[in-house]
């Protein structure tokens, strides 16, 4: 099967499934969220395949995001905003919702709406150079798959609140992240955890991600997430002064130069 901004390939009983834009540090894209939805499915289907690695291409990042620089950002109603919302939650969704366990083989920055995507993977393993963060704070944007709280409980509000960066050893000191790896040994590592964790039965498998699934389910995951995504809309709807800045300026110079001005903004409290 052909991707153009993916590619899929299986060692074993691991299939490992790799978002492969480097050159714009693999944002994600509505092309390639198609693309893994139709992997994620593949991986799922195939009664060889009994772990899924969801890494990125590159060494530079796991992922900076969604594509800050689509032409279908909405710029109208809340409502316009809750669909744009709901339909990353549901991308989000797609790992947690996959029958089989997912790890996410985390390199460099992974930031934004990957931050969140990995969150929702069963298992996160990083590079000692990984860089992670909800940074969408920082121009005022909101947060619409809030899986954190249910990871680091309320050491996420200083994340959320400050859009910072932490590094991988303090993410594994959290809780958010299983291990940490050399940068050089991170895809020879969690392909041996993989094809170990592969030994065991897919039946197994299976339904202990399902028991794990519902305990948090039980507990109100989902309506949790489903608020954030009202939340989200509501932050994106009102436009806050500091977003609408950051639009213009994404829209009348480019995605680097809102950047920069984002940046600029907190580099005397750094």
């Amino acid at each position: 099967m052909n991707f153009q901004f993916l590619k899929y390939e299986i060692d074993e009983r691991v299939a490992t499934i790799t978002f492969n834009d480097p050159n714009r540090h693999n944002a994600i894209s509505s092309v390639m969220q198609k693309e893994f939805r139709t992997a994620i499915a593949k991986a799922a289907d195939d009664k060889d395949i009994r772990v899924i690695i969801v890494t990125g291409a590159g060494g530079k990042a796991f992922s900076t995001g969604f594509d800050l620089g689509a032409p279908d950002i909405p710029q109208g109603s809340i409502a316009d905003w809750r669909n744009r919302e709901a339909a990353n939650l549901d991308f989000c969704y797609t790992v947690w919702a996959c029958s089989k366990p997912v790890i996410a083989q985390i390199e460099g920055y992974c930031l934004a709406g990957a931050f969140e995507f990995a969150q929702m993977c069963d298992i996160r393993y990083c590079s000692e150079d990984s860089k992670l963060g909800a940074v969408e704070s920082r121009f005022s944007a909101g947060v619409p798959t809030l899986a954190l709280p249910w990871i680091i409980g309320a050491r996420s509000r200083e994340l959320l609140y400050t859009g910072d960066t932490i590094g991988a050893n303090e993410a594994k000191e959290m809780g958010l992240v299983n291990r940490v790896f050399p940068k050089g040994r991170l895809r020879a590592e969690t392909t041996k955890i993989a094809k170990r964790m592969s030994m065991v039965a897919i039946e197994c498998l299976q339904w202990d991600k399902r028991a794990v699934n519902q305990t948090y389910e039980i507990m109100g995951f989902r309506a949790a997430l489903a608020y954030g995504v009202e939340a989200c809309a509501m932050i994106q709807g009102i436009m806050p002064r500091e977003q609408e800045e950051f639009e213009r300026i994404r829209l009348e110079k480019g995605v680097k130069e809102a950047l920069k001005w984002r940046d600029a903004r907190f580099k005397n409290y750094e």
